[in-house]
């Protein structure tokens, strides 16, 4: 069957959860933060986050029988767990129908215990996905990208003739920020990261934008939020700034008043939950930093490390990071924010699931699946802070 390409800048194609399409020689590479944003970026590993796609979609309405695209994935790999192709999954008239991996892409081997040192290339090219047998009629499509890969996306075609028009989106938006457990680099197709579970489960859209080790309530994710269309808006903090010992209480506290203040700027009355962290065994009671080492049989595992507590004044535990959450969101809802609210990542993920952590830090498929599907009932479902009144 001859293929029409059509242009990525195209009206009628949509990348959503992407805020900027950057050129490069041979295509578009989508970024999760917008351009105005990268004089911001504090350093390379966060500039390679942010181009991750997880939770990225192209979406497109049209009756074409059949749908490829052309991509080159840069996947980052941590070597301790098994190596995967990346997954594109396809969605039509939101419902899940397939799913392909590209083979012949470029790695990024990590070993988290050797820092820089510890980074290998695998280089690889261009890999193509198609997806036949769509039939005629017209339909909404997704191609729903990995969440562990960048994405140079080269072309996209359909069928000689097919008409395309651009797609809409009728469901509720909800817009989430989140650490490495919302941006689930280390699940195997993207509709298993928790907030597309959730989202699938609410019958709301979902822009995600969890960011592997990088939500430290920089300033301008608060505003980046603020600019976002949104009906509904989470955020899952904490765990980032007790793993790299960013903050101490003295500053984590005006941080997250802060960071509120900013998208409440955008979003005087959109309702906004905020997410405490789920639970970390070696975090719980002992502050950061959090570092990764050898486990006993292959792997690795997160450990906290202890430091004396003279020489460390206010420094965080989880316990204590859920406990000022908890005490900013109250202060602000007492100032009048009736649409503001929280709940404990514990009810997420606590201690009756710790073996669903599979390196004591992150959850394992089925420990998101867990988190997906309690976040949906608790946050989405009636009485909910982010159901539909």
């Amino acid at each position: 069957m001859s293929l029409t390409e059509i242009s990525f800048t195209d009206p009628a194609v949509h990348i959503r959860g992407a805020l900027d399409l950057k050129p490069t020689p041979d295509g578009v590479l989508p970024r999760r933060v917008p351009a105005w944003a990268g004089l911001q970026i504090p350093d390379a590993f966060m500039d390679t986050v942010v181009t991750t796609t997880s939770g990225v979609r192209i979406a497109f309405r049209t009756t074409s029988p059949v749908v490829e695209l052309i991509a080159h994935p840069v996947t980052l790999h941590t070597v301790s767990r098994a190596a995967v192709d990346p997954a594109v999954e396809l969605v039509v008239d939101g419902e899940l129908v397939g799913l392909q991996r590209m083979t012949g892409g470029t790695f990024v081997h990590l070993d988290p215990t050797k820092g820089p040192e510890g980074i290998t290339w695998e280089p690889g090219g261009p890999c193509t996905v198609r997806f036949i047998d769509l039939g005629s009629h017209d339909k909404e499509i997704e191609l729903w990208l990995p969440t562990h890969s960048s994405m140079e996306l080269r072309s996209l075609a359909v069928a000689d003739g097919a008409a395309v028009s651009a797609p809409t989106r009728p469901r509720r938006r909800w817009v989430h920020h989140g650490s490495s457990i919302s941006h689930c680099m280390d699940v195997n197709r993207p509709s298993a990261a928790w907030p597309m579970v959730a989202a699938r489960l609410a019958g709301v859209d979902v822009d995600n934008y969890g960011f592997a080790g990088q939500c430290q309530l920089d300033p301008f994710v608060g505003r980046m939020i603020a600019a976002l269309p949104a009906d509904v808006i989470s955020l899952k903090v904490g765990i980032n700034t007790v793993n790299a010992a960013a903050m101490t209480e003295r500053t984590f506290r005006p941080a997250l008043h802060g960071f509120l203040h900013s998208i409440r700027d955008g979003h005087p009355i959109t309702p906004l939950l905020v997410v405490s962290p789920i639970f970390c065994p070696s975090a719980e009671t002992r502050p950061g930093p959090t570092i990764p080492v050898p486990r006993d049989g292959g792997g690795v595992r997160f450990i906290t490390i202890d430091a004396p507590a003279a020489a460390r004044p206010m420094a965080l535990t989880l316990t204590r990071v859920r406990e000022v959450v908890g005490e900013v969101v109250a202060a602000r809802q007492a100032a009048g924010d009736e649409h503001l609210h929280t709940f404990s990542g514990l009810e997420l993920l606590g201690a009756d699931d710790a073996d669903e952590l599979y390196d004591d830090l992150h959850p394992t498929e089925v420990g998101y699946q867990r988190i997906g599907e309690r976040f949906a009932a608790k946050a989405f479902g009636p009485g909910g802070p982010l159901a539909r009144s």
